[in-house]
């Protein structure tokens, strides 16, 4: 006796699971401009290489022992390949109950996150729904109501401890599916199709009397700055390039390092515009990115979160093919202080790097934490002192180019200052407890009210001051270690990134102080 009926009845189920919310809703969907959740997973993963889970997991309706009608579950998930390295997938079809778990068979989305911390693979979140209860209508069907679990929460909390976390918000995403994106090392939306909140519409005007659209409440003009998301971008498939370019500088799981790659950028060039890009007339701002290109291997810098905490720049990039992980201070946004956004971004970031093993090379224009009552009234103190404690966590290799300006409690903080000083300045470097100008009216308050031409002892003092405030009378004091020539930098630091990578095997393994959403 063949098996061939059992055989047929799982292709035609499998062929209708192809067909996810029907013609109708499929057409539907991409009347919006959105892929559907298939089409989303083949743009995304190399070719041929989906092995889906579950695809005939759904609702079935019997008559006589015989399946008469199908209706696949709105969660897929498989593994797959991303530039010849094995993830784990999950997508939301947001063409059957729109993505809502009311819809979807809940094991799927809790087998996605138990498979990538057992098999110890990064995963990539695909979010197109609410993700999460469901409509009220429950409560008519079942005729009962129940008290909410997260569903998979425990792994979800782990999981970022132990593999990279991609998740993409890829249409109205609301609730536990804005959690689940949230809940990554790496999140990203799409203008236009994209919004993500809390809860919709109509459940805001309900309960707070706010009458918005869905773009209004959280689209990516909201988000873009709110530190929700890390990036926003203009189409799925310039999302998908992001995912798959965030994932070329991490190791597939914390037991592993970051993938070097063959580099072709010469390890010594040095560019001569280095040696001018910072003004002399310490108050004039200069173009931050344009440095950081000419250090790091040519076309491998990979910025996340620009615009939250702008004056911090945070991003991944290759030295000597090598990936590391960058800070640098924009002096453009706000002088580059520490505000409480940039604070939070800071740490964020580096205890990204610390999960992943990432070493950091932080680019130093730190004029300190941000001042004023507005500063004061957000919490600024604790917020920097995060930072800085997540600095001096890091047991990574870091190490730290004094590009102009360490002032106080928040230029200090940039590098562990009791641990072995890896650092170089460049000439233009400007340091103390007080920037000169200021502390000059703070130190001798008493001297300029009681003389008689105020101005005039001030200018004296500033000349003073202006002799000793040269770097290198703090290098004749070895104050700083090394002053260099801008131009070196670049050959510096790959040679700073061989000793780096020979010491990272020691970091292997979960760290101590791993990143949380």
């Amino acid at each position: 006796m063949s098996w061939q009926p059992e055989i047929d009845e799982l292709r035609e189920k499998e062929q209708l699971a192809y067909e996810m919310g029907g013609r109708e809703n499929v057409e539907k969907h991409r009347s919006r401009g959105k892929l559907t959740a298939r089409e989303r997973i083949d743009r995304l993963l190399d070719d041929g290489s989906f092995h889906e889970k579950g695809t005939i997991a759904g609702k079935t309706t019997y008559k006589d022992g015989k399946p008469v009608d199908f209706k696949p579950a709105n969660f897929l998930l498989g593994t797959g390949k991303i530039e010849d390295r094995k993830v784990v997938i999950g997508a939301d079809d947001f063409t059957v109950r729109g993505g809502a778990a009311d819809g979807a068979i809940i094991g799927k989305q809790i087998y996605s996150e138990q498979m990538a911390h057992d098999l110890q693979l990064p995963i990539v979140r695909l979010v197109d729904g609410t993700g999460g209860g469901g409509s009220v209508k429950f409560l008519d069907t079942e005729e009962r109501t129940y008290v909410p679990v997260n569903p998979a929460w425990d792994y979800v909390v782990k999981n970022m401890g132990r593999v990279p976390v991609v998740a993409a918000c890829l249409g109205s995403v609301a609730g536990l599916g804005a959690a689940r994106v949230a809940a990554s090392h790496f999140s990203i939306m799409v203008e236009e199709i994209s919004q993500l909140f809390v809860a919709g519409p109509q459940i805001v005007n309900h309960g707070v009397g706010q009458h918005v659209t869905k773009e209004e409440l959280g689209g990516a003009q909201v988000h873009r700055s709110s530190g929700a998301i890390d990036n926003v971008v203009k189409s799925e498939e310039e999302a998908f390039a992001h995912i798959r370019k965030f994932l070329s500088y991490l190791p597939s799981n914390v037991w592993q390092l970051p993938p070097t790659t063959n580099a072709t950028d010469d390890r010594n060039r040095k560019e001569e515009a280095l040696i001018s890009v910072i003004p002399k007339n310490r108050r004039r701002p200069y173009k931050i990115r344009p440095i950081l290109e000419m250090i790091f291997d040519q076309g491998t810098i990979f910025e996340m979160g620009r615009y939250y905490g702008g004056g911090t720049v945070t991003g991944f990039a290759r030295l000597d093919g090598h990936p590391v992980g960058f800070l640098a201070n924009d002096p453009f946004v706000g002088g580059g202080g520490l505000t409480v956004e940039s604070s939070e971004k800071i740490e964020r970031f580096v205890d990204l790097c610390e999960t992943f093993h990432l070493p950091i090379v932080n680019f130093v224009d730190q004029p300190g934490l941000v001042i004023g009552m507005q500063a004061e009234k957000k919490g600024t103190i604790r917020k920097g002192v995060r930072a800085i404690a997540a600095i001096y966590q890091a047991t990574v290799p870091m190490i730290e180019i004094i590009l102009r300006r360490v002032f106080g409690v928040g230029g200090a903080g940039m590098i562990n200052g009791h641990g072995l000083h890896l650092r170089y300045a460049w000439p233009s470097g400007d340091w103390g407890s007080l920037p000169v100008e200021g502390g000059i009216q703070v130190a001798y308050r008493r001297e300029l009210e009681a003389s008689e031409n105020p101005q005039a002892l001030l200018d004296e003092l500033t000349t003073r001051m202006e002799g000793v405030r040269s770097p290198l009378r703090t290098a004749e004091a070895f104050g700083i270690e090394e002053i260099i020539d801008p131009r070196d930098t670049r050959p510096l630091l790959c040679e700073w990134i061989d000793d780096a990578y020979a010491i990272l095997p020691q970091h292997l393994g979960t760290s101590s102080h791993t990143m949380r959403p």
